[in-house]
């Protein structure tokens, strides 16, 4: 088992470069699509695979004001407001948003009001939202993933802890352990994926508390 210090051990310098290198990586990946493989779901109901690149590409270049402009678009809905963005934005040729997922690569610039790592987490988990329905792999790092866990476990924005309250949640590959209750158990990708609301995450976990994680997974996720 790798000991990353449960998932705080990385300095912002070496999670830039993680996230660096992860868009970098993603951006590899899809140079190997077909078409086809463009219009096909994500793991995200109602988002397909074009349309979560174009939401990769837009967080580093959102603003203030662009994100106030899209919910007053939205209504203030959030939601509506992100998928409605990545739809206009996913129009553009698919080799312009590779280039400009590669060109964002060495940003530091993140959504307005985020943390310094959510932008590792978002990397990590978005690449799997393309790469599973696509039965592409595209592994995560467990150091990186234990990182990303760690802010997605304090990350408001997606309710993270509800999905294991009463519950605690370990990693089998890493030393990463979080709450308290009824075990469930699982390697750090996995958990990560959970805490982000993916239910393919969730059926890989195992123990006393996986019923009720099926429970708190069954709706839709938000990229």
């Amino acid at each position: 088992m790798e000991d990353v210090a449960s998932g705080r051990a990385m300095s912002p310098l070496t999670v830039r470069f993680a996230v660096h290198r992860e868009r970098l990586r993603l951006a590899a990946m899809l140079d190997e699509l077909a078409p086809a493989e463009w219009e096909q779901p994500s793991l995200c109901e109602g988002w397909r695979v074009r349309d979560v690149v174009a939401h990769v590409v837009l967080g580093p270049r959102m603003t203030i004001s662009g994100l106030l402009i899209d919910l007053a678009r939205a209504r203030g809905d959030f939601r509506r407001a992100t998928l409605d963005a990545a739809r206009r934005k996913a129009e553009e040729p698919t080799a312009l948003l590779v280039a400009e997922l590669r060109a964002a690569a060495d940003s530091n610039r993140r959504v307005p009001f985020t943390s310094p790592r959510d932008p590792l987490a978002g990397i990590l988990v978005h690449g799997q939202d393309i790469a599973i329905p696509l039965r592409r792999s595209l592994p995560m790092p467990i150091a990186d993933a234990a990182v990303a866990a760690s802010r997605m476990w304090q990350n408001p924005l997606y309710a993270s802890r509800k999905r294991f309250r009463g519950l605690r949640v370990e990693a089998t590959d890493v030393d990463w352990a979080r709450g308290r209750g009824e075990l469930v158990r699982g390697p750090i990708d996995a958990i990560l994926l959970t805490l982000a609301g993916r239910g393919v995450g969730g059926a890989r976990m195992e123990g006393p508390g996986v019923a009720l994680i099926a429970e708190r997974l069954d709706g839709p996720c938000r990229p």
